[in-house]
């Protein structure tokens, strides 16, 4: 089987068991953006409990929360752990924001994306992941977002060699699939929730496992 045919079918497989995913959660484009920063080393529930607390104080907008002081930003976001840099790295992302863009962030997506993704990860504190989150979840651009979770799956399932990088990892998958926007934002989704609930790093529960009739392959 070609490596598009296998991943497509091991995309199909998770679907059926999971069903969709609806990611990424956010009432606007601009949370989504905040939300891919605060989520670096954290959980999602704790995610919310800062993006509630900027909600509440009126500043989940680009021009607002570029006018915060960051101090006052690191207690809003502290909920998410690391508050002190999340919020230098929530203002670097603001200021880009202000000077790429008048803080329009919408208007990025007239952008050419080979253009935007290095200026998005020239950002101080805006690695690949996150950067590519922005890109596909809030901005809808055809990039494939990787992760630990994706690492692992796609080694235990010998689709790439030991401690590839992360445009490698996401060669993987970008040379084999359509580029679409909409299986690129859901296959991710669904490599998270087999990651997260399977898939597990000392140990996983392969027998239950969406993807375990893939393992043999």
């Amino acid at each position: 089987m070609s490596r598009s045919g296998l991943l497509m079918d091991m995309y199909d497989a998770m679907l059926a068991t999971l069903g969709p995913s609806e990611w990424w959660p956010g009432e606007t484009p601009f949370e989504i953006a905040i939300g891919a920063i605060l989520t670096q080393n954290t959980n999602w529930k704790n995610v919310e409990k800062a993006l509630d607390n900027l909600k509440s104080a009126g500043v989940l907008e680009a021009e607002p929360l570029h006018d915060l002081p960051v101090p006052k930003l690191s207690e809003l976001i502290r909920p998410a752990g690391y508050y002190n840099v999340k919020a230098r790295r929530i203002h670097n992302f603001l200021e880009f924001l202000k000077v790429e863009a008048e803080f329009d962030l919408l208007s990025l997506k007239d952008r050419n994306l080979a253009e935007l993704r290095p200026k998005i990860l020239g950002i101080n504190g805006i690695g690949p992941e996150t950067g590519d989150c922005i890109l596909l979840y809030a901005l809808d651009f055809p990039t494939f977002v990787v992760d630990a979770y994706t690492a692992r799956i796609v080694g235990r399932h010998g689709l790439a060699w030991e401690d590839v990088d992360y445009h490698g990892l996401q060669a993987v998958f970008m040379d084999a699939l359509p580029e679409d926007v909409a299986l690129y934002n859901e296959y991710h989704a669904l490599i998270v929730r087999v990651g997260a609930n399977w898939c597990r790093k000392k140990a996983g529960l392969c027998e239950s496992c969406p993807l375990q009739p893939f393992l043999e392959q």
